[in-house]
């Protein structure tokens, strides 16, 4: 099976043990010119190369639905009568995970996460409310933003055609799609039957929504996975609920708001106030599956995959044909899982292929300090550690409780373990974001738990800011082994040769700084706070950030992961002010990197706005999504 033919099923398949490692002539480091870092309110892309706007929050996928004027929400355009079921037919908000689906030589499906709501820079006069802390009140007085927000996330599906050399949008194409905070979903799995999330033996329970949609990925037989990650911020009144114990515990370790939602919902959806609805959050912080080719497919969300603060889920096709998907949870000291099928991918029976991730084994990951480990079964058993005498009556329970099954195991804790890439040889890249907290005090609570919070081998830096990121080697490059080697490929940061070290070094110290070995800072690109991560068919790993940088706005980086020029990250786009960089999806020839922009001018608001892009003076910025392309026609990225 070729590369484009798995790229033409979704963008960032993985086969393991059936692609053979790059060759010597099509690997090579990237050939452009990087750019120094931005602080403009623009995308900006080195010489030879140019981004374009595919397509805004409040763009219409149907004719028959009016345009978002982002000139009026200062005047309060969102809260009009009709502004949310203009939003059920528009482009989602706050853009993050991608993926991609040929359907015909010009044309593609593409799948948005649509994060979460950004009020201050949707409705006037939220800033200064939540700043006084009085969103309840706001919400009284105008019931119709929950609408509106709850129609704007979740995810968009966008049919694209190339046209003239350009990309744009198929509006009324049949595959576009809106799934939002009330899209009717299934539970399968098996938790899918378990009482706290509705169910009831032999029925399945139903869910409502997906928020919280952060990284994403795609499974070989074309469909579309969405992670839910932080869906505890829909919620309120924990403080005044009333939990069941099994339940309570369950909260405690996965965390809730113990008074108010971030959004308020709680104040006119009873589904989302704890006090009414005490189990409705277990009905999310799950990986969802999505058909984007039909229309009419019913979501449904995957508990054999476990729930937590899902980040993202990518895909291999291990060499015996079973399905493996890396996830992050993407909190301080939290963990790194990977689901294996039990049975195995079978390319001409699509329907059976629905079923693999209802079925297998959930891993989490142990670090040894010599640069081993061992992925760490989370199963029940009736007189094993994850059993009834430590709070685990059945699997539906550990799965339910990852995080409190994975504490009992001993698994490692990480730097907010984010975002997954696969190469073409199995090696698995882990981006962690940040963790201030590490190292002080050695030890302390985190996430209702004590634990050692210390430096060590696979989290080296004290109060580590500017994240970093981990390299995985599988036990004979099977994604099925259970052991495997790892080492530190980067440590994120300023790139200068004063901080730059070796981790014989380590523990470092907050500033410090390390780039695949490198002893010299000459060229590199410094950069913090990794998220999401691809890899390209010439062995580049492709980086976006969200976070602080050392210089300039958030962007996309790339650096080779062979040869003398292992680790040389070199900028290769910059964002708009006050934006994260999401996405970074390629098409099948490689051509065109879809790359999102999340909340541009986040930390302004409509009375005082710090950025206005993509559609400049006059205008609210607004989440979208972005095609990069080098100018010469037919150009793989990166190789201009």
């Amino acid at each position: 099976m070729s590369r484009r033919q798995l790229f033409r099923m979704g963008s960032g398949v993985a086969v393991a043990g059936m692609l053979p490692a790059c060759s010597g002539a099509a690997r090579g480091a990237p050939a452009f010119a990087p750019i120094a870092p931005g602080s403009r309110d623009a995308v900006v892309v080195p010489e030879g190369y140019r981004a374009e706007v595919i397509v805004r929050w409040g763009d219409p996928l149907f004719s028959d639905t009016p345009a978002l004027d982002a000139a009026a929400l200062a005047q309060g355009s969102a809260l009009r009568p009709g502004a949310a079921q203009a939003q059920l037919r528009q482009f989602g908000y706050n853009c993050d995970g991608v993926a991609v689906f040929r359907t015909g030589p010009d044309r593609l499906v593409v799948c948005i996460n649509n994060e979460f709501p950004s009020p201050a820079l949707m409705f006037p006069g939220w800033q200064d409310a939540a700043r006084e802390r009085r969103i309840a009140e706001y919400v009284a007085a105008n019931p119709q933003c929950t609408a509106v927000m709850q129609a704007a996330i979740g995810l968009s599906i966008v049919e694209l055609v190339r046209e003239s050399g350009h990309w744009r949008l198929v509006t009324d194409s049949r595959y576009n799609r809106r799934v939002t905070a009330h899209t009717r979903m299934q539970m399968t799995g098996p938790a899918a039957e378990d009482s706290l999330l509705g169910g009831t033996p032999g029925t399945a329970a139903t869910a409502f929504g997906t928020f919280g949609n952060c990284a994403s990925g795609a499974t070989p037989w074309g469909t579309y996975l969405t992670a839910e990650e932080n869906v505890q911020d829909y919620f309120g009144n924990a403080a005044a609920a009333a939990f069941e114990p099994r339940a309570s515990a369950f909260h405690r370790r996965f965390g809730l708001r113990q008074r108010g939602s971030a959004f308020g919902w709680e104040h006119t959806d009873a589904r989302f106030d704890l006090r009414a609805n005490p189990n409705e959050p277990f009905k999310f912080g799950w990986i969802v599956e999505i058909d984007p080719l039909n229309p009419a497919d019913v979501p449904r969300k995957l508990t054999a995959l476990g729930r937590f603060r899902h980040e993202g889920a990518t895909t291999v096709v291990a060499p015996d044909g079973r399905i493996v998907v890396y996830m992050g949870d993407d909190q301080a000291f939290e963990y790194f899982y990977k689901f294996v099928s039990r049975g195995t991918w079978d390319p001409g029976n699509s329907t059976a292929n629905r079923r693999l991730l209802e079925d297998g084994t959930l891993y989490v990951a142990k670090l040894e300090a010599d640069g081993t480990g061992r992925w760490l079964p989370l199963l029940w058993s009736p007189r094993g550690t994850l059993s009834p005498a430590n709070g685990f009556d059945s699997q539906a329970d550990v799965l339910i409780d990852c995080r409190g099954a994975a504490d009992l195991l001993q698994a490692t804790p990480l730097d907010r373990p984010e975002d997954v890439a696969v190469d073409a040889s199995g090696r698995v890249y882990l981006a962690c974001t940040m963790n201030p907290a590490r190292g002080a005090p050695p030890r302390g609570a985190a996430a209702s738990r004590n634990i050692d919070t210390g430096v060590d081998a696979a989290n080296p830096r004290a109060e580590n800011r500017g994240g970093h990121i981990l390299e995985f080697r599988e036990a004979r490059a099977d994604a099925t082994a259970e052991d495997f080697a790892w080492e530190v490929l980067i440590v994120a940061g300023a790139a200068d040769s004063a901080h730059l070290v070796t981790l014989s070094d380590a523990p470092l110290n907050t500033d410090e700084v390390y780039f695949a070995g490198l002893t010299d800072a000459t060229g590199i690109s410094g950069f913090a706070n990794p998220d999401n991560l691809a890899v390209d068919s010439f062995g580049n790993l492709w980086i976006v950030t969200d976070g602080p940088q050392p210089e300039g706005n958030n962007g996309c980086f790339v650096c080779p992961l062979d040869g003398p020029l292992r680790g040389m990250v070199r900028q290769f786009m910059a964002g708009p002010v006050g934006a994260e960089i999401c996405g970074c999806a390629f098409t099948d020839d490689e051509s065109t990197l879809f790359l999102t922009v999340q909340h541009p001018g986040a930390g302004g608001s409509l009375s005082a706005p710090i950025s206005t892009w993509p559609d400049g003076d006059g205008h609210a910025p607004r989440p979208s999504l972005v095609a990069i392309e080098a100018e010469a026609p037919g150009a793989r990225i990166g190789q201009v």
